[in-house]
């Protein structure tokens, strides 16, 4: 139909868990590199990173598709290509309240607004490590964004986490989407922190040590963070927040900086385990996606 994009096997057993049906930047589909198909039941959203000539056929054709498929309510069209990544919906109807279900757990999706929706599939195995590895941990969630790591590390029964993320609109997200998973009580294990972490190493320092670290920043953000000179500076003050046990998770997601980046801002630390992709982001050059490792004080 479309190359060897085959849209049929695509949209058919699907769950009610959210996933990336099809990866066009891992590379295996060359005429469809600059296309993203995610599925957040009931609604397929179709991302354009790219204005090309096969986009409204694709289109029209998963929107038939969907029609046929009677769980399938809603298609949303995202062009990442225009200023403000507009989304449109371009069949059926939103969800009043749409969200992201996760093994279990649920996280709020921004599908009206422009730029990105509030949660990031690629991560799906680091919430999924860390809620297996957070029992009894004080967590400390650097970059927290809408805090899915903090949800997944509260479901992991952590013992305290603290979210720090400049954005207030986005830790906002974030305290709802504990709310959506557990009680007000159980909630009051988690904080939040509206600042600028090199700002912030005082607070940080007097509320540690901590027992797990958790660092996805941003790979390039001008003004706020650059990875290639203000991770190392995050690395440099980590033993002002750990003890000789703590366990960090760390994140990058650079087209432009490889596993060998982590590994030697991490020279001094044990590797515990290197994280496997969320499923449906196989990349025909791996270095260019999410890299995210476990480490540990020698």
């Amino acid at each position: 139909m479309h190359d060897s994009l085959d849209l049929t096997s695509l949209l058919s057993g699907l769950s009610q868990d959210c996933c990336r049906l099809f990866h066009g930047r891992g590379g295996f589909h060359p005429r469809f590199a600059h296309v993203a198909i995610d599925w957040f039941a009931p609604v397929i959203l179709i991302t354009f990173y790219q204005d090309c000539s096969q986009n409204e056929t694709l289109q029209r054709d998963i929107i038939h598709l969907a029609s046929l498929h009677d769980h399938i309510k809603t298609v949303v069209v995202q062009d990442r290509y225009l200023p403000q990544s507009p989304k449109r919906v371009v069949f059926g109807q939103l969800p009043q309240e749409p969200i992201a279900l996760e093994n279990g757990l649920k996280y709020h999706l921004s599908l009206k607004e422009n730029q990105n929706h509030g949660f990031f599939l690629d991560m799906s195995s680091g919430r999924r490590w860390v809620q297996n590895h957070s029992s009894c941990k004080r967590v400390l969630n650097l970059f927290a964004y809408t805090c899915s790591l903090s949800v997944a590390a509260l479901a992991g029964e952590a013992k305290s986490v603290i979210n720090l993320d400049m954005s207030r609109q986005a830790l906002a997200v974030g305290k709802e989407n504990h709310l959506l998973n557990f009680t007000p009580a159980t909630c009051q294990r988690v904080s939040y922190l509206g600042h600028n972490l090199f700002k912030t190493w005082g607070r940080l320092k007097r509320e540690g040590p901590f027992d797990l670290i958790i660092i996805d920043p941003p790979s390039r953000q001008p003004g706020s963070f650059v990875a290639e000179k203000d991770y190392a500076r995050i690395v440099r003050r980590l033993p002002e927040l750990s003890h000789p046990k703590t366990q960090i998770m760390a994140c990058l997601n650079s087209p432009y900086l490889g596993a060998s980046f982590l590994h030697h801002l991490f020279e001094d630390y044990q590797l515990v385990t290197t994280l496997d992709p969320a499923r449906g982001f196989a990349d025909k050059e791996p270095e260019r996606g999410l890299k995210s490792m476990i480490f540990e004080q020698v």
